[in-house]
């Protein structure tokens, strides 16, 4: 497993991580043996970066990592989580210290750890990014010694951009796939001027992008797939990247025959993702052991033919871009 500098922060990081929604809650029925198995593999194939929240199954996701990091003891990987959304009503009124003390100190019980390596603020109302306030909280957060970093979880690029600016940011998440390609244009630049890391999260476009689905696919009742499609929970762009499903199912069948010999769609989808340089880190989700190796697996692809990049980038401006490239 290769490893990339995350940002200013002085760390190294695994180009592939692991994102730990999928073992928290919104993606049908979570076996528990089966989640702490999946990140014990990812951690056993070299991943060093594990992405999660404190609403990922209100908590649970992170008690999850910690029993993991306590059953293997020895050198701790980079775990980054997440705050804010466990406010009533995404306001910037609500993201006050008092607040965020709360939720850092309940992240740090449940993760067990004492400073935080860390805390990214989870997809905030855009008017947040201009509040130097804000940011001047989780500074008081530093000094406090409660938190080690903090960075952005944005939906859009505007915010992503502007959150770059502040200069306590260290990293933003942002979704980029061969489904959302805008970030390419100016923020990967930004970024890399800024030596801001980049964690490409939704990297498989919700499964969409592993070529398993089909239009009779089914998903259960509390799986973000199915409730969340038109955005009745959340930014209906954390859902398939926002690509209305048929469409997706469509171009997907125009990128399968570029993957070539027995490589997977999925580890296809994730080597696509690390042809560029600006991106620290990608976390797939995994919520079994099979699924966290092949995760790993696609560092070990040889890079994507120029050829191959081109055909990409044509069927996301053919058949993609007009659903969701001004929209985030």
């Amino acid at each position: 497993m290769r490893s990339r500098e995350f940002g200013r922060t002085g760390r190294k990081v695994s180009e592939i991580g692991f994102g730990a929604w999928a073992i928290g809650a919104s993606w049908g029925e979570v076996n528990d043996d089966e989640a702490l198995a999946a990140l014990h593999a990812a951690l056993d194939t070299g991943v060093s970066f594990i992405d999660t929240a404190d609403v990922y199954g209100d908590g649970h996701s992170e008690k999850l990592i910690a029993k993991v990091l306590r059953e293997r003891g020895g050198e701790r990987p980079f775990i980054a989580t997440k705050a804010g959304r466990r406010l009533p009503e995404q306001t910037v009124a609500g993201y006050s210290l008092e607040n965020l003390t709360a939720y850092v100190d309940r992240s740090r019980a449940n993760l067990e750890m004492d400073t935080l390596d860390l805390v990214q603020l989870h997809c905030p109302p855009t008017d947040l990014y201009y509040h130097p306030e804000v940011f001047e909280n989780l500074d008081r957060l530093k000094e406090q010694g409660k938190i080690r970093d903090y960075g952005v979880s944005a939906e859009r690029v505007e915010e992503a951009l502007k959150a770059v600016e502040y200069p306590g940011v260290v990293s933003v998440q942002i979704i980029f796939n061969a489904f959302r390609q805008r970030p390419i244009e100016s923020f990967f630049k930004r970024a890399q001027e800024r030596n801001v890391a980049i964690i490409a999260r939704v990297p498989l476009a919700s499964g969409l992008l592993s070529g398993k689905f089909t239009k009779d696919s089914h998903f259960a009742a509390n799986d973000h797939r199915l409730f969340n499609r038109k955005g009745e929970a959340f930014d209906v762009g954390e859902t398939f990247s926002g690509v209305p499903y048929e469409v997706g199912l469509e171009a997907v069948e125009r990128i399968r025959p570029l993957v070539s010999g027995d490589t997977t769609m999925a580890k296809f989808a994730l080597r696509w993702i690390l042809m560029f340089d600006a991106v620290t880190v990608a976390i797939p989700g995994a919520r079994n052991p099979a699924q966290a190796r092949s995760n790993a697996e696609a560092a070990e692809l040889p890079p994507l033919a120029e050829g191959v990049m081109g055909e990409i980038r044509a069927i996301y401006d053919d058949a993609i871009k007009p659903y969701v490239h001004q929209r985030w």
